[in-house]
């Protein structure tokens, strides 16, 4: 394990998978994700062993063995965390992005507080452009930090993965029964800050060109045909709007998915000729 210390102070932890000379990528997760996931590891190795890539899979803050700040909860600071990780690798870095993972090294690049970032796989960003599937509720930022203030743990999880994520009651209810729920319970607090990143782009609202025209490095968007319509549409919207953007929609992929599947195609992307990742 390897730190680094962000803008405020935060201490980030990450692990430096060490590949070939096919040049560096940041793997950053999505909500309940961190770096010792079983599917983060799986990815990290296979980019690093099969592709020659050097992968630096982070905890993002609050979650793993990175540090926090309770009760403050921004994307600004995030974009710092993914700046500093920038810096500690030497300075330039291609980023790979799950889920809010993803909107957040869209919103990265978009800042042009980042310096260094040479291109983006953005896999299956939660964007909500349209009323026909799941919205979340107007409300939610309010409830979700009462619940986080109230260290009602479980709750919180079962309110995000509904309210936020709009999972069905029945499978959220039968998740506390899985392996997976001591992982959520550890980093439901840190869900705050994915909060804080998709928000303003999960409101129903169609996606505007002028609000992503400085995410102007090369961009590939990957999205699953086993995924739900909201995920699949919300992947080929920002890739639209993007200035220099690719979408690939992989058979067989969902939003859990098979690194098999997904491994190969990002790597295509971040080793293609002409990267300098």
């Amino acid at each position: 394990m390897e730190t680094v210390t962000s803008a405020d102070g935060t201490v980030i932890a990450f692990d430096r998978h060490v590949g070939g000379d096919a040049g560096t990528v940041i793997l950053i997760g999505g909500a309940f994700s961190f770096r010792k996931f079983p599917k983060m590891v799986e990815i990290s190795e296979t980019l690093a062993q099969q592709y020659g890539l050097t992968v630096v899979n982070y905890d993002r803050r609050g979650r793993g063995d990175s540090t926090d700040t309770p009760g403050e909860y921004n994307v600004e600071n995030e974009i710092d965390d993914i700046a500093a990780l920038i810096e500690a690798v030497g300075g330039s870095a291609a980023l790979f992005g799950w889920s809010s993972g993803a909107m957040l090294a869209l919103r990265a690049a978009e800042s042009g507080r980042v310096p260094g970032i040479s291109r983006i796989v953005a896999f299956e960003p939660p964007f909500v452009v349209d009323h026909e599937n799941h919205v979340p509720p107007a409300d939610l930022t309010t409830e979700l930090h009462a619940l986080i203030a109230a260290d009602r743990r479980a709750e919180t999880v079962r309110f995000y993965m509904s309210k936020a994520m709009g999972m069905p009651r029945a499978m959220v209810a039968v998740m506390r029964f899985t392996p997976y729920w001591k992982g959520l319970l550890a980093t439901a607090y840190s869900i705050a800050h994915d909060w804080a990143v998709v928000e303003p782009f999960m409101r129903g609202e169609a996606l505007r060109a002028e609000d992503w025209s400085h995410v102007t490095v090369p961009t590939r968007v990957i999205s699953g045909t086993k995924s739900i319509p909201l995920l699949r549409k919300g992947a080929k919207a920002i890739a639209a709007v993007l200035p220099d953007a690719e979408h690939t929609e992989l058979a067989k992929l969902s939003h859990n998915p098979s690194i098999e599947i997904l491994a190969p195609a990002a790597a295509e992307f971040l080793t293609r000729a002409g990267s300098d990742a």
